[in-house]
């Protein structure tokens, strides 16, 4: 039964011939120093990135104190738009988190090989992704000392948290998410870990490394079981790509509310996932690959079958607006045109233009294959991807708060005070930090699964 479930490589003479592939000119030993190189001191550059983004930080932490002492009415927070945009960066940043399990499990199953150059990458950014989500709910709540009256805990007042709420839902929803992603993380890493362990010199480095590696030492018993478990998590992983984000759209599309009532909304919800995270990977991978010169290792080929993915989801988002605007127009609810018509000629139609613009009209550029294979010019267009996503949730979320059943509603304008702006910036920061960390601290790419479309080593006059 076990030989059954263990995953073998299966690479074909045609896949190693494939220029998704490393050149033939990699060896076992240069692989190590080209990918292990990653963990060593900082340089300037990243010291003064760091810097600039624990400042930024810090200018988040300070907005939320104020919060904090002054109240959440600093936040331009005006009935009936309550939601704004806490609620705003936390859909952003669940979707965000969704393409780490995608590339990783969901590839992994299908044994796409080209995962391997970007899949680690994409991993750790799930992680960070959903530990930046799970603020949001905390600092909207005002009180964020109270977070745990979100968990079901028996107390003496007998009072628990309403389970037919769907933002109950999302609580159980994200935090599975967060620990199926964290052990699927680290389960992966620790073959890389144990093979950063044993170059290590510093001793801090070499007992974190020691720890991430969970007494790994390459033998084959351990290669068995960890390809076995591997398999578990990736086939237990996978439905929870689909379920997150639906869940999160529940929040939405249980309410009555004209743009939320649709059954549109789980579909959609994921596609865009998919589609702003992918993104974000290639906005990761790029800056990467050109600052440690690893062109060769994260090719060209690796990059535009991430831009190609991009390409995809995007015409999927654009389908849905369409259907969205459709079903509006044709349906018997004139509520639902009316918001549907508001949405791009209404106050806040400047919000709905640049969701178009980015999500719709700019991702036409990746039809061209020079496009994909232009770094600088994709890498411009997934950041307006990534701007375009995070004004998708604003023009849902806010558009449809400030243009209620009730027309004395209307006359609302939300405006994000600079509490709100600061706190955005701050997870940003947030997020960039633990990324900046992990890059100089644990292997940033799958050693081991890239030396699987490496020639095997020889000894004597045949080695390499």
């Amino acid at each position: 039964m076990s030989e059954e479930l263990t995953y073998e490589a299966v690479a074909t003479k045609e896949d190693l011939a494939s220029p998704e592939h490393v050149p033939g000119t990699i060896t076992q030993k240069s692989l190590n120093d080209d990918l292990l190189k990653l963990i060593s001191i900082p340089g300037p550059v990243w010291w003064g990135l760091f810097l600039l983004d624990l400042a930024i930080l810090a200018i988040g932490a300070i907005a939320e104190r104020n919060q904090i002492a002054i109240g959440i009415g600093v936040a331009g927070h005006t009935r009936p738009v309550m939601w704004a945009s806490y609620v705003t960066n936390f859909v952003f940043w669940v979707g965000i988190a969704h393409c780490g399990t995608l590339v990783s499990a969901i590839l992994f199953l299908f044994r796409s090989h080209f995962r391997r150059a970007v899949y680690r990458v994409a991993e750790a950014m799930t992680v960070f992704g959903v530990m930046t989500a799970g603020l949001f709910p905390i600092l909207h709540l005002g009180r964020p000392w109270f977070p745990y009256w979100l968990f079901p805990y028996p107390t003496q007042r007998q009072i628990w948290p309403n389970f037919r709420s769907p933002l109950e839902w999302d609580v159980f929803a994200v935090t599975t998410y967060l620990t199926v992603s964290s052990i699927f993380f680290i389960v992966g890493i620790m073959p890389d870990a144990a093979a950063a362990r044993d170059r290590a010199k510093n001793p801090y480095m070499k007992l974190l490394l020691t720890i991430f590696s969970f007494g790994w030492t390459g033998s084959n018993n351990q290669w068995k079981h960890f390809y076995s478990a591997y398999l578990y998590f990736a086939a237990f992983a996978t439905p929870l790509v689909l379920s997150v984000h639906s869940v999160v759209s529940w929040d939405f599309a249980m309410a009555q509310i004209p743009g939320w009532h649709s059954t549109i909304f789980a579909p959609y919800f994921v596609a865009g996932a998919i589609f702003s995270g992918v993104a974000l990977v290639i906005n990761l991978l790029i800056p990467i690959r050109w600052g440690f010169k690893l062109e060769h290792i994260v090719t060209d080929d690796h990059i535009e079958k991430l831009a190609k993915l991009v390409l995809l989801t995007s015409t999927i988002v654009g389908y849905s607006y369409l259907v969205e605007f459709f079903c509006a127009w044709y349906g018997p609810s004139r509520f639902e045109r009316e918001m549907f018509y508001n949405r791009f000629f209404g106050h806040f139609a400047w919000a709905g233009w640049i969701m178009f613009t980015c999500n719709v009209l700019i991702p036409l550029l990746l039809w061209f294959k020079r496009v994909r294979r232009s770094m600088p010019v994709l890498f411009v267009i997934m950041l307006f991807v990534n701007v375009g996503m995070w004004f998708e949730r604003f023009v849902i979320i806010v558009g449809s708060l400030a243009h209620p059943f009730n027309p004395s509603g209307w006359d609302v304008n939300y405006r994000m005070s600079w509490s709100e702006a600061a706190i955005l910036a701050g997870s940003f920061a947030w997020f960039g930090m633990f990324f900046l960390i992990f890059v100089r601290i644990l292997p940033a790419f799958s050693v081991a699964e890239i030396k699987e479309t490496l020639a095997a080593p020889m000894r004597g006059r045949n080695a390499r």
